[in-house]
Order: structure tokens, then sequence, then C-alpha cells
């Protein structure tokens, strides 16, 4: 069974993923995340056909600390934030996240 990407944050953020074919995705406007966006993540982490979760890494900062553990935590579906002062591409987030470098030849 194919696991497929879910992404979670302010519609500005998804946009970009699905266009590029995700279709899976919770949109949280920034103005409401403090309030939306632990619903958001935990009914996506209870998603059985959800393998990766996208979110901007600025949104864990928004998440109580139950739903920080939760998503920490979780081994599959896997976390993978992107953005930030001193964050790495995506292929080495990626790499850190499932522990194999998928673009090595």
């Amino acid at each position: 069974m194919s696991q497929e990407i879910a992404v979670v944050g302010s519609p500005d953020f998804t946009t970009g993923f699905r266009l590029a074919g995700v279709r899976k995705f919770q949109n949280v406007p920034d103005e409401q995340k403090d309030a939306l966006l632990d619903e958001a993540v935990m009914e996506t982490l209870d998603d059985d056909e959800v393998g990766i979760i996208v979110m901007h890494d600025e949104d864990m900062d928004h998440l109580s600390r139950q739903a920080r553990q939760a998503v920490e935590g979780s081994i599959e579906p896997v976390l993978v934030t992107l953005g930030g002062a001193g964050s790495g591409g995506l292929r080495e987030q990626i790499k850190r996240a499932i522990g194999i470098d998928l673009m090595d030849e």
C-alpha cells in the first residue's frame, strides 16, 4: 500500500504542494493557528493513508505541548518541517527523517 504526503499550514504554504499534486492537506489561516492547528495536525496524524506530514517549521511554535510531542515522536507518519534559519535543503531533511539518502547514486 502506498502512502501519501500531507501538508498542514497556511493556504500560502499548502498551495505550492497542491499544485505539485499533493492531495491531502489541511489549510489553517495564520490568524487561527493557535486555535485550529492542533486539531488539523492530530487529524492528519490519525489518517492511515498519510506517510509524511510536511509543515513549516515556524508552525511548530503554535502547537500545544501534547500535539508537538505527538508529531515529534511519530514514526509513521513522519514529520518533515521546512524553512527557518539554518535549515538544510529538502534532501538533507528527508535524509534525516528517514535515515537514507534517496538521491544518492
